[in-house]
């Protein structure tokens, strides 16, 4: 490798050290690149700088954007609610209202904020299991407690897989492969991939805990559906701006899904997933609520919740990918690989098995971050496109459900008192396992005709 090439590699090591070790901030390891990259000589300021605004970032940026929205109107709860009360008064049937609407949810709003949410909801269901005198030292009682710690951990983890805007290891694989291989990963096509597998891994999972792992055998009990109303009571009818929020909202999600058709339509438009995300951003900021009191959707203030921090971890992954192709480091890891073109397939659900279980101890933004560049070199020396190989790894970086400090929203549940590390490890290897039998068959079957690199 060239002098330079060995400078990237080092600025790699170390960043991923701090990252592990959170020696510092974890954005503020991503700004090492703006410092390192200029003074060793391998870039110039603008060129180290330019992925920090990458259009992905600002992509992410309209969804943050939305989803600080959706919290300020409470608009979140009410819809989480909603989903809950549609799913009966069966102890089994709740469970399953609490796994939909946290994944639901966290298609559009971080995990972390997800698991939050639902945790109180959670907590005031389980209370009822104690009016209702049902033994608390009962075994179906810890396993109904259990089972709605893991649902909602699991399914916050799951559910943010189904939309590009859902978790942050979709965005950095997205920002990898424009940065690196000039593909733009659309919306709507991450949807046909990332939908169905979210959708499979919920159901899969609520059926093993629920029927073979920690089955509860309550039944059906009185006065769910009475707390579930008056929940939805305290909310009150919608208010203008959560009905204003729902339009933009909605109105984002159509134009996301249908933009090719859109573009064939009116082919002037020329949008963008980022600019369509824009678009709403600025519609939160323009759309009066009260426009005597100059109250809008979102005023500027409520971005101080904003998780900047996140948008320059992306900068920095991006900065440093782009540091790690223009030294040639990529192509040199492929080149590796050349004669293992005939098994390509199970080299890349080697990586997949890699990526899942090195998430387990290694925060998955900061995993893929640095393992999708050596993926995508791999891909390339195996013969497999790029897009095949770095999807099942960026699907695995999100499917930690083994340990507490693998996830905040495993972290958040565990913190609750019904889970015990033995019971989730329990379940999480197994879950492990499916979704890398799970990926694997989407990778050789949907994934193909979803993702055709020209």
């Amino acid at each position: 490798m060239s002098p330079e090439a060995w400078k990237v590699v080092a600025l790699a090591v170390f960043m991923l050290l701090w990252w592990v070790t959170e020696a510092v901030p974890i954005p503020v390891t991503a700004l090492l690149p703006l410092i390192v990259l200029p003074l060793m000589g391998v870039m110039n300021m603008k060129a180290a700088a330019a992925p920090y605004a990458n259009p992905i970032v600002f992509l992410f940026m309209g969804g943050f954007m939305i989803a600080l929205a959706m919290e300020k109107w409470n608009l979140h709860r009410r819809i989480a609610l909603t989903i809950v009360s549609w799913t009966g008064t069966n102890a089994n049937g709740i469970l399953l209202g609490f796994m939909i609407a946290t994944a639901v949810l966290s298609m559009w709003i971080s995990n972390t904020a997800t698991t939050i949410m639902m945790l109180p909801i959670a907590m005031s269901v389980i209370q009822l299991l104690k009016k209702n005198r049902v033994e608390e030292s009962s075994k179906g009682f810890r396993n109904f407690a259990l089972v709605m710690m893991l649902g909602i951990a699991y399914s916050a983890n799951i559910g943010g897989l189904g939309t590009l805007i859902g978790t942050p290891p979709t965005v950095v694989f997205a920002g990898f492969m424009e940065e690196t291989y000039d593909y733009q990963v659309a919306f709507a096509d991450w949807l046909k991939i990332g939908f169905p597998f979210a959708v499979l891994m919920i159901a899969i999972t609520y059926l093993f805990l629920v029927k073979i792992l920690y089955p509860n055998r309550l039944g059906k009990f009185e006065g769910a559906h009475e707390l579930i109303e008056k929940e939805v009571e305290k909310l009150g009818s919608l208010s203008l701006g959560e009905k204003r929020t729902l339009i933009v909202f909605i109105g984002t999600a159509l134009f996301w899904i249908f933009r090719s058709p859109i573009n064939g339509l009116f082919p002037s438009l020329k949008l963008s997933d980022t600019g369509i995300a824009m678009i709403a951003t600025i519609f939160l900021f323009v759309i009066p609520i009260n426009f005597k009191k100059s109250e809008f959707i979102l005023d500027w203030k409520a971005t101080e919740k904003l998780p900047w921090g996140i948008l320059l971890l992306f900068g920095g992954g991006l900065s440093l990918a782009a540091a790690l192709a223009q030294t040639g480091i990529i192509d040199l890891i492929g080149a590796q690989f050349k004669e293992a073109n005939n098994i390509g397939f199970w080299v890349v659900m080697g990586l997949t098995a890699v990526s899942l279980f090195l998430t387990e101890i290694i925060g998955n933004l900061a995993l893929v971050t640095v393992f999708l560049p050596v993926v995508g070199g791999i891909a390339i020396g195996t013969g497999v496109d790029p897009l095949h190989a770095t999807i099942p790894v960026t699907l695995a970086a999100s499917c930690a459900f083994t340990l507490p400090m693998s996830t905040p929203p495993n972290a958040i549940v565990f913190a609750s008192g019904h889970v015990k590390v033995a019971e989730m490890s329990r379940a999480g290897i197994v879950l492990n396992l499916v979704a890398i039998l799970l990926i694997a068959v989407l990778a050789s079957t949907v994934l193909k005709s979803v993702f055709n690199m020209s």
